[in-house]
């Protein structure tokens, strides 16, 4: 049950809860992940799970990372982790722009959008190959969660 879970406590130096993710770390800027760092993951965690996701997309959910498997001890990742940066063991899935690794903030002009930075702390190391998607990895998820967080950060695009 969900108010049972741990909470994973997500950071990054780039940017602080509910502010703006600098445009370093956005499709307009070098498109690199943002430094993250998290704290509280629970004992018996086998795996971590980042996900980013933007709620605000129009035509729902959009995933700008999918990274699974991390190990158990990982507490930071570097900023450009994306790719070869990744601890071992660690893989990656394809996001919603098509393609494997992270694929930073596009939102239209107009108002900004949300950006969560969703950390899950699991029982098990998911079965998946590296490039599934978000949805096979939620579905590979689902009961075997421990503890989680989320960083939410926004951007936008003038009109």
């Amino acid at each position: 049950m969900a108010d049972e879970l741990m909470e994973i406590v997500v950071k990054s130096p780039a940017f602080t809860e509910g502010h703006p993710i600098p445009r370093k770390y956005t499709a307009d800027g070098d498109d690199v992940s943002p430094p993250l760092t998290w704290s509280g993951v629970p004992h018996g965690t086998r795996s971590l799970v980042l996900l980013c996701e933007d709620p605000d997309a129009p035509r729902g959910t959009w995933s700008h990372w999918v990274l699974f498997n991390l190990p158990p001890q990982t507490r930071e990742l570097a900023e450009a982790a994306s790719g070869s940066a990744l601890p071992a063991g660690a893989l990656e899935g394809t996001n919603d722009f098509g393609r494997p690794g992270y694929g930073g903030p596009s939102p239209p002009p107009g108002v900004p959008h949300r950006y969560y930075f969703k950390l899950s702390a699991l029982s098990v190391e998911l079965k998946l190959p590296a490039g599934a998607r978000r949805q096979d990895v939620l579905a590979a998820m689902d009961g075997r969660v421990l503890g989680e967080g989320w960083l939410m950060g926004t951007y936008g695009r003038k009109k």
